[in-house]
């Protein structure tokens, strides 16, 4: 479910970051899950910590600005690094971010994405090999994205993620398929984009006969 569907516009100003590069992304390894990601030393490798701090710093977001991360440490190490550049409030870590998990692929090689996304394109539903479907990604970003607009206005709100879990709400602000994620311009890692929510399509007209 898009939880933005019924919207027409928001009080806050959304920008969708990517953790900067991880040990994990070093290794060329899955590592989608909370319990593999609190078992080994997965976060930032040293170019991510400078990524992540080059993005900070060119940023220009305000000191006030609202961060919500997943509480992976390669999200969570790259928003406390955003944090601190900016004097911003404490960091809010959100089961919600977390990177999609890839199932029976976790730990194996990042080549096995390809499989998954051309199965995301032909059913956004599916869960092969245990993989989350993209529509439940969906349906729990876009709720915190809800959320937030209920609990904040006429601010700008950092949302610290991962790069397929970001695809996903990046289509929602869009209005599209999840299925169709990989259509969107990905994310660099440590890259900011503001996320814009496209106009709501007009109700179909009825031919009057």
């Amino acid at each position: 479910m898009n939880h933005l569907s019924g919207t027409d516009r928001l009080a806050n100003t959304y920008h969708a970051m990517r953790h900067g590069q991880s040990k994990a992304n070093e290794a060329g390894v899955i590592v989608s899950k909370i319990d593999t990601d609190r078992g080994g030393d997965y976060g930032l490798s040293e170019r991510g910590l400078r990524q992540a701090s080059a993005a900070a710093q060119a940023c220009g977001l305000p000191a006030d600005t609202v961060i919500y991360a997943s509480d992976f440490s390669r999200a969570r190490q790259t928003a406390e690094v955003v944090r601190e550049h900016l004097g911003a409030p404490e960091v809010t870590l959100a089961e919600a971010l977390r990177e999609r998990s890839f199932g029976d692929l976790e730990g194996t090689s990042v080549a096995n994405y390809a499989r998954v996304w051309t199965a995301d394109g032909a059913d956004g539903d599916h869960g092969r090999d245990g993989v989350e479907p993209a529509a439940d990604v969906l349906d729990r970003t876009t709720a915190l994205v809800a959320d937030l607009e209920r609990r904040y206005s006429g601010r700008d709100i950092l949302l610290v993620s991962h790069g397929d879990t970001l695809q996903i709400l990046q289509a929602g602000f869009l209005r599209m398929d999840p299925a169709k994620h990989r259509s969107v311009p990905h994310l660099d890692t440590a890259q900011i984009r503001e996320l814009r929510l496209a106009e709501a399509s007009p109700p179909a007209q009825i031919p009057l006969f």
